[in-house]
């Protein structure tokens, strides 16, 4: 615990000089000045921020005044639930008025209520972890909840019964769950109990505030625990129900405890496939983590007893990819999200068919086209879906999979696989054939599409035979 307050208060005495000045200002306008929230749980944890939240007595009017005596660059797009915002070089801040949240019963939004005390503004937040607060430019640190020893521990638990928290905003189950991938925290039994009757509750909270949570949860470090949080406290049934349901399906070749485990096993490898900033597939990457998570849903309704005892679930990726937009669009997902992660769950068994025999140039060059700008992104959640222990099978899925990239690679250099034309366009359809603009040139298109993919590049002369054989055979 030493340790964790000698890191905070290193990062406290090393606030920007502007911070102070800011806080002087409020201090000599007889007003409450604190840092709050994940700024302070961030300096325990040694991280510092260029974002900076603040909370204070002051009122909106009142806080936007000081501001602009700190700053010219300020914003209240957040005014109506107390907060203005300013930047001055690359600090930026959001200064909110204390609160005393209410809530409209319905909708679970927040109506805004202001409150008059740190404290009473540090029992509405949502976690101990986050109820912690330097006032400034005392830099007196308060942590009323026990926040620091649940820091210290690991634990998340709400500032006050749990039951009241997540009965005032029922989404706080969800930001639990969030928080333990982004922390790799736990969520301390008592809440999580409470999270577990309250489940159902979730359902009051719109789709957008929920996907917006979704999103953070898996584009954290530790996603395999905020998953299983949100599957085992049931809240998942009421947000994602295809996920718990894949726990009552055994996979195919038996391999596995239950899809559930397959899925939460692919989800991780995928992350590990992630590139850097300067890769292919820079980390973290919502696409291919969605994909991940989504890509066996379509196995329970797919599911087949076959005879000798056997289960298949045939057409799952078909079925998968039409549940996944269906769900992601109930969610809100913007269209080329939900474009993208349906299409990925489409294509992800598709290379199986390469290890049962190696494919032609024409199927690589089909795959490819098939994929397009997702090709990275289906490398990897083609591999990331081996979880089999069999390390035999493993190999011959890896080698095989080294096999199809070095073939796409090879006809990378010989020819342009990623954008693929046929070697007629539609100018010279019309002028070899004779025809003007109508459906005749887009059926030709279309057959010499089909011959640039059988064949590759063809020289003009052979493409012109091609064409011509083809039109003939039209009964023109």
């Amino acid at each position: 615990m030493d340790v964790l307050r000698q890191r905070a208060e290193h990062l406290w005495d090393a606030l920007p000089a502007e911070v102070l000045d800011l806080a002087a200002l409020f201090d000599g306008a007889g007003h409450e000045f604190a840092l709050v929230g994940g700024p302070v749980r961030d300096a325990f944890l040694g991280r510092s921020s260029s974002d900076l939240d603040f909370a204070t007595s002051a009122r909106p009017n009142d806080t936007e005044a000081l501001l602009r005596q700190w700053t010219r660059s300020t914003w209240d797009m957040g005014r109506e639930f107390g907060t203005i915002g300013g930047r001055r070089g690359d600090l930026v801040v959001e200064i909110t008025t204390f609160r005393a949240d209410e809530y409209d019963g319905v909708t679970r939004k927040p109506v805004v209520a202001f409150g008059d005390s740190l404290d009473g503004d540090l029992a509405r937040r949502d976690f101990t972890v986050n109820a912690m607060a330097v006032r400034l430019p005392s830099k007196e640190f308060v942590d009323l909840h026990g926040g620091l020893e649940d820091l210290g521990g690991g634990l998340l638990r709400t500032p006050v019964e749990a039951e009241v928290s997540f009965g005032d905003d029922p989404l706080r189950m969800m930001r639990a769950a969030r928080f333990a991938s982004q922390l790799g925290f736990e969520i301390e039994p008592v809440t999580f109990a409470a999270m577990s009757r309250l489940a159902e509750r979730i359902s009051m909270v719109s789709a957008e505030r929920v996907r917006d949570e979704l999103t953070k949860l898996l584009l954290g470090s530790h996603v395999r625990a905020g998953l299983a949080g949100l599957v085992d406290s049931g809240v998942a049934e009421h947000v994602l129900p295809e996920l718990p349901a894949l726990k009552l399906e055994v996979d195919e070749h038996h391999h596995h405890k239950d899809v559930y485990e397959h899925t939460l096993t692919v989800v991780e490898q995928a992350i590990d496939l992630e590139t850097g900033p300067d890769g292919a597939v820079p980390a973290p990457d919502l696409i291919l983590r969605l994909a991940a998570l989504l890509h066996d849903i379509g196995k329970p309704p797919t599911k087949r007893h076959e005879p000798g005892g056997g289960v298949s679930f045939h057409h799952h990726e078909v079925v998968g990819a039409k549940m996944t937009r269906r769900r992601m669009k109930e969610l809100r997902f913007d269209k080329d999200t939900i474009k993208a992660v349906s299409h990925l769950v489409e294509l992800h068994l598709r290379f199986h068919g390469y290890v049962d025999a190696r494919w032609s140039d024409s199927a690589v060059r089909r795959y490819v086209t098939d994929a397009g700008d997702q090709l990275e992104r289906l490398h990897r959640l083609t591999r990331a879906d081996v979880t089999t222990r069999n390390r035999r099978r493993a190999e011959r899925l890896s080698f095989a999979y080294d096999d199809l990239e070095q073939r796409i690679a090879d006809l990378r250099e010989q020819e342009e696989i990623d954008s693929i034309r046929p070697d007629l366009d539609g100018n010279q359809i019309m002028e070899i054939l004779g025809i003007g603009p109508g459906r005749e040139v887009g059926m030709a298109y279309r057959h010499m599409l089909e011959v640039r993919m059988e064949h590759g590049p063809l020289p003009l002369e052979r493409a012109r035979e091609e064409l011509l054989a083809w039109w003939k055979g039209q009964g023109s």
